[in-house]
């Protein structure tokens, strides 16, 4: 990366500094929304009586809504920009949230999540998009902050859902006070964000971009695919699994989602210093080896602290794996950085989208333990391919 802010109009580079927190902001509310579902899946699932199987149908709904939101996400933000987009769709996604557990029944849910995964798909391509355009316009490695800030906001919202549930908070009040909070929060960073005129050239036709540039930007979307899977399934079936299969309280259960994130927000916020030291092939091995070993003890303990410990380096396993492909992708020879990025998250966001729901279906055919080796498999997986991501970004 080249330049830096005073490469930048003036106009535009008086509003970086306002943006970039804009931005980091609305990274941390979606991570903070995101780990307030993980944290109810237990309480949704108690409330409408539904087992693995139709827990993952569920999240299999939220998947198909990504779906369509992917489909329109870049010509929504070319048009209106991406603060207008994520002002208005990230302000919805978090309203949605105080509906969780007020739906007359489970078809009524799985309309609900089906927007809910929509809204979140575009929020995401949204501030993703910001964010690129920012790490443009400064000459500065910003993704791994960014991404840090939603694990963060994702530590936040799992450890202090965890303390109400303790404190006896009723689940509808939980989730009304973080909806009407974080809509409020979104709104107010939206304000903040740069100008349509900025974001619309960094985002293009994702679908477009693909079919553009072919091969390696390809082969980057799997590796992020692949790591989102696992990344997925862990945000929504870690609180499960130590609740179910481990026997914990849920109030301790909800403490995997906050280790994970935590100690992802933690190699996150490290990440761009790691990734100016070391080669990316070797960071993406040495990670994904890490985030294997991890789960695989976290699936072999009968003990909840071990198996939380374990989550947590899991998180730390997985923190740059995301970063590094973005990186990679904005480094793909013959290729505009933004629209290498913005084809790479997309197939990356369906990963993410698809791991909780295959999950779901393979604990539904088995037991959630043995889906969740899914996690092990995928991250081996990443570390064979590591030296042809290394490879694939060269520029």
């Amino acid at each position: 990366m080249s330049g830096g802010p005073h490469d930048a109009p003036p106009g535009l580079a008086a509003r970086l500094p306002a943006a970039r927190w804009a931005t980091r902001t609305q990274f941390f509310c979606s991570g903070f929304i995101f780990a307030t579902w993980g944290v109810h899946i237990p309480t949704v699932k108690a409330h409408y009586g539904l087992d693995e199987a139709s827990l993952g149908l569920a999240m299999l709904a939220a998947g198909v809504g990504a779906l369509l939101g992917l489909a329109r996400a870049g010509r929504w933000i070319g048009r209106h920009g991406a603060n207008r987009v994520a002002g208005l769709a990230g302000g919805c996604y978090a309203l949605l949230l105080a509906l969780l557990l007020a739906m007359p029944g489970y078809a009524a849910l799985l309309a609900l999540l089906a927007v809910f995964g929509l809204l979140t798909s575009v929020f995401d391509v949204a501030i993703n998009t910001e964010a690129a355009a920012i790490e443009l316009a400064e000459g500065v490695p910003r993704m791994s902050g960014m991404h840090g800030m939603f694990s963060l906001g994702g530590m936040a919202g799992a450890s202090s859902g965890a303390a109400l549930l303790a404190a006896g908070w009723p689940p509808l009040a939980h989730l009304g006070t973080v909806a009407l909070a974080m809509a409020l929060a979104i709104g107010a960073a939206a304000w903040r964000m740069l100008p349509a005129a900025h974001t619309a050239a960094a985002d293009g036709d994702r679908g477009g971009a693909l079919r553009a540039v072919g091969k390696p930007l390809l082969v980057l979307g799997v590796l992020a695919a692949l790591g989102l899977v696992a990344e997925g399934a862990m945000y929504d079936w870690s609180v499960l699994y130590l609740q179910q299969e481990l026997g914990s309280p849920q109030q301790q259960a909800a403490l995997a989602y906050a280790s994970f994130s935590a100690a992802m927000a933690a190699a996150r916020f490290g990440g761009d210093a790691l990734r100016a030291r070391m080669p990316a092939s070797r960071l993406l091995a040495g990670s994904a080896l890490l985030a294997a070993g991890s789960m695989t003890v976290g699936l072999l303990t009968h003990s909840p602290w071990v198996a939380l410990a374990a989550f947590a380096g899991v998180g730390l396993g997985f923190a740059n794996v995301v970063p590094l492909l973005f990186a990679a992708a904005a480094r793909v020879p013959g290729v505009e950085p933004a629209r290498g990025i913005a084809a790479v998250s997309a197939l990356a966001y369906l990963g993410f989208m698809a791991g909780p729901p295959v999950i779901g279906l393979l604990a539904g055919a088995s037991s959630l333990t043995i889906a969740l080796s899914v996690v092990v498999i995928f991250a081996l997986a990443l570390a064979a391919s590591a030296p042809l991501a290394g490879r694939t970004g060269t520029r």
